[in-house]
């Protein structure tokens, strides 16, 4: 049972760093829980050679011990590895199959081994089902705690370190227990502190490691069980990370939330009641209450953490202007899909700032079903907007978000807004009847946005959209498209050159 908990939560440890560092999550969750089963089925077939003369149980049992104790250094340094090399530019993909093979395999000599000393044993079919049934129940314990306990509680490299240690325990009591392996009981004895010593210093290396991906000071590090939180400051720069991902930079975070907010606002001839879904960072809902007609803002955020720093951090509740402690302002935690339903109001205005949609739980958020929920909450006037990722790397995921809401019967407008942070930055404005861009004056002082450049952001380049939108289909739950538009259109945008210039006045 015990080695069962271990292996699944060290499977899905590296899912969740390959995720991390990769960034690209229903790949890594492919290849690592993929390569993991193949290696264990590999292991699990070459424990027919290990060849059994003479006392069988005692010959089994120090094959188990010299698996339990491989498996150490592989938990103890592999995790650690993989961070370093990432930092080093090297090839990370073939390091983590690799990393993956190794465990699978000895992962999966385990359970055929103790089968194969059940084999000496009186009463095989009832001690068999025993094992088995402590085998899964095992897997169920590793399977929550790593979510629920582990992750949040000590982070990936502290828990790879308190992995290291379970084979050593695991092999010291089978060294008590077994008078065969009397012989191992002193090296083990040895074995156990020198593992933990390794352990505490190799634990706090993560942090170190991590440090110099972002190129300025961590301030803030949370591990939530939902994502990795980190802010970084350098000079005036205040950053949020959230998985590697930047989120913000406070140098030009204002044209960002400038543009996501005050278009949708301005087209609306009084929008009192927002709903606005993500961005529990506040930078948005700060925008969102400088309007002097708003009454009510619900703010829907999966994760606990991030509002927790987004209300406590001194230097980010400066930059949101404390908009969190905000009376007209109720917060909802949890997710958007299931918040939406139980929600009882309807709303003039809708604002969704979901991170880009590369994970399947993101990307439900931009699905067919998500949109006709969602108008299911809105006054007749209302408005929706949302964040729509680079239109000039992932144009296909612009035009497939503006298909799914087209699909439930908005009538949709593409925008876009150049960061420095980011680039270009795409948005889709959408309403249920149809409607041309014609906006009110904001009745107050902007960084940048005004009455001029409202209009201007909806004259939407056309190198911004697919070579032919008509073959881009709507995201859907049953067939999220918007991951493999995610994916492959950067590649496509960055590998495939573009066509060339067959005369001066094309270029011209």
């Amino acid at each position: 049972m015990v080695s069962s908990a271990a292996g699944l939560v060290l499977e899905l440890l590296l899912v969740a760093q390959a995720s991390y560092l990769m960034g690209d999550a229903t790949l890594a969750t492919g290849v690592v829980v993929g390569t993991f089963l193949a290696a264990m089925g590999l292991g699990a077939w070459l424990t027919e050679f290990i060849a059994v003369r003479g006392q069988p149980l005692d010959r089994l049992l120090r094959a188990l011990v010299l698996v339990e104790i491989s498996l150490c250094p592989l938990c103890l340094l592999g995790p650690v590895a993989l961070f370093l090399l990432f930092s080093l530019n090297a090839p990370l993909w073939i390091a983590i199959v690799v990393l993956t093979v190794l465990v699978g395999v000895l992962g999966g000599m385990e359970l055929p081994l103790i089968t194969r000393m059940l084999e000496t044993q009186d009463q095989l079919r009832r001690a068999l089902a025993r094992v088995l049934a402590l085998d899964y129940f095992g897997s169920l314990l590793g399977a929550l705690a790593f979510p629920l306990v582990l992750l949040p509680w000590l982070g990936l490299l502290p828990t790879a370190a308190l992995l290291a240690l379970v084979p050593v325990l695991a092999t010291l009591a089978l060294a008590l227990v077994f008078p065969g392996l009397r012989r191992w009981r002193g090296p083990l004895v040895v074995l156990l502190p020198l593992t933990g010593l390794a352990a505490v210093l190799i634990a706090p290396l993560g942090d170190r490691i991590e440090d110099r991906f972002y190129g300025a000071r961590v301030i803030e590090r949370y591990q939530s069980r939902y994502q990795r939180i980190i802010l970084t400051r350098r000079g005036a720069d205040l950053r949020l990370f959230l998985d590697g991902d930047l989120q913000f930079s406070s140098l030009d975070e204002y044209r960002y939330h400038e543009a996501l907010v005050h278009p949708a606002m301005a087209i609306h001839p009084s929008p009192r009641r927002v709903l606005l879904l993500g961005a529990g960072d506040g930078l948005a809902l700060r925008e969102i209450l400088r309007w002097p007609g708003v009454e009510a803002v619900d703010v829907v955020e999966l994760d606990p953490v991030v509002v927790r720093l987004a209300e406590s951090q001194p230097l980010l509740r400066r930059l949101n202007a404390d908009s969190l402690h905000d009376p007209r302002v109720q917060l909802h935690l949890g997710d958007a899909y299931a918040s939406l339903r139980s929600l009882d109001r309807r709303y003039d205005v809708v604002i969704a700032d979901f991170p880009d949609p590369d994970t399947l739980p993101v990307a439900r958020l931009y699905s067919v079903g998500f949109y006709g929920a969602l108008r299911q909450r809105l006054n007749p006037d209302a408005v929706v907007v949302t964040q729509a990722s680079t239109p000039f790397l992932t144009p296909r995921v612009l035009a497939s978000i503006e298909a799914g809401l087209r699909h439930v019967g908005f009538h949709t407008r593409p925008y876009t807004v150049a960061i420095p942070s980011f680039g270009p930055w795409g948005f889709v404005m959408a309403r249920a009847r149809s409607w041309t861009p014609r906006f009110r004056s904001i009745p107050f002082a902007t960084r940048w946005i005004d009455a001029d450049q409202l209009p201007a952001l909806f004259a939407f380049p056309r190198d911004f959209l697919p070579e032919r939108s008509d073959t881009v289909q709507a995201n859907r739950m049953t067939r999220p498209v918007l991951l493999d538009y995610q994916r492959t259109d950067r590649r496509r945008r960055l590998l495939v050159p573009p066509p060339p210039i067959t005369s001066l006045s094309d270029s011209r």
